[in-house]
């Protein structure tokens, strides 16, 4: 009976070995090679204006960089020891910093981005993020414990940044959501789910209401939805800052000209409505005719950033 048994069980175990070998090797094919972790103790792992400033803005990039090779294979996370690849995520760094900051204190972590080329498989790049998702959440803790130093704070991201700083938002602590000014969630969406299951999640219905998450997403019509917004719930006008189908105009500025847009909160598809706009180029892997993605930070920065004060000024009144 035992050695029936054996016969039995040894080939089962084996089996089981096998399939579970194969899910690995299934899951380091969509992976790949994973760059040297960052460590956030390192001053070069970090963008940082300290202006001595009442309050933060932590924020976390977009997807700058696409697929490199590292030894002989392709790797889709960044590698931020590598000099080139950091170039356009400083950049992202600098520009927001001067459009959106103001007179708050920035801070900003270089972390292991999935790359651009990702996004053209869904499945894929969200098997990738936990990579991505883990370290901004550790240079988020290491911002708490070093550099915050009890002060009020803004959390923003847009587009996969946006992704890392709503997984954040969702599970902080009472005692820090307490200094939470604002999350800017821009350019992904807030699903129902989201809102039902965790409480940290309130959506901004003005623009001066504090401890919300704000979150909008801008297209042409409802045909050009990407799947990174697809189904959200969240729709603010950043222009207005109404949840409602009120339109509002607003001046794009450009380098050779300034452009007068509307926008306005569509209710059905909860996405802003921009009209007037002379889309030349679509943004690439994900983009499509009339997505405004690329767009989002572009638009609407004078707008947001003197939200940012706003908020800010509010927060500090009812404290």
């Amino acid at each position: 009976m035992t050695k029936i048994r054996n016969h039995i069980v040894v080939p089962i175990a084996l089996s089981i070995m096998l399939i579970i070998s194969s899910w690995n090797n299934g899951l380091d094919s969509v992976v790949g090679p994973i760059p040297q972790r960052p460590s956030y103790d390192n001053p070069s792992m970090w963008y940082i204006q300290n202006r001595g400033g009442e309050a933060d803005l932590f924020y976390i990039i977009s997807t700058e960089t696409g697929d490199h090779m590292m030894g002989g294979d392709t790797c889709h996370l960044a590698d931020i020891y590598n000099m080139e690849l950091r170039k356009p995520m400083q950049k992202e760094m600098t520009a927001v910093d001067s459009f959106y900051s103001d007179k708050l204190n920035y801070f900003s972590p270089y972390y292991r981005q999935v790359s651009m080329d990702s996004w053209a498989d869904s499945e894929k790049a969200f098997a990738r993020l936990p990579i991505t998702v883990s370290d901004v959440k550790r240079s988020w803790q290491y911002y708490l414990e070093h550099f915050n130093q009890g002060r009020p704070f803004i959390i923003a991201g847009f587009s996969q940044g946006a992704i890392a700083a709503l997984e954040i938002v969702k599970h902080m602590p009472d005692s820090v959501m307490k200094r939470m000014v604002a999350a800017y969630v821009i350019g992904y969406k807030v699903g129902q789910e989201d809102l039902d299951s965790f409480p940290n999640i309130r959506l901004a219905q003005g623009a001066t209401d504090t401890g919300v998450t704000i979150s909008f997403n801008s297209v042409k019509s409802p045909e050009s939805i990407l799947y990174i917004s697809k189904n959200t719930k969240a729709c603010i006008n950043p222009v207005n800052w109404r949840t409602d189908s009120v339109s509002t105009p607003f001046v794009l500025y450009g380098r050779k000209k300034n452009d007068t847009l509307s926008v306005h909160c569509d209710p059905k598809s909860r996405h802003i409505i921009v009209e007037g706009y002379q889309q030349k180029n679509i943004m690439p892997i994900i983009g499509c005719k009339g997505n405004y993605h690329d767009m989002e930070l572009k638009f609407y920065y004078p707008y947001i950033r003197r939200n940012m004060a706003d908020r800010v000024a509010a927060f500090m009144k009812s404290e």
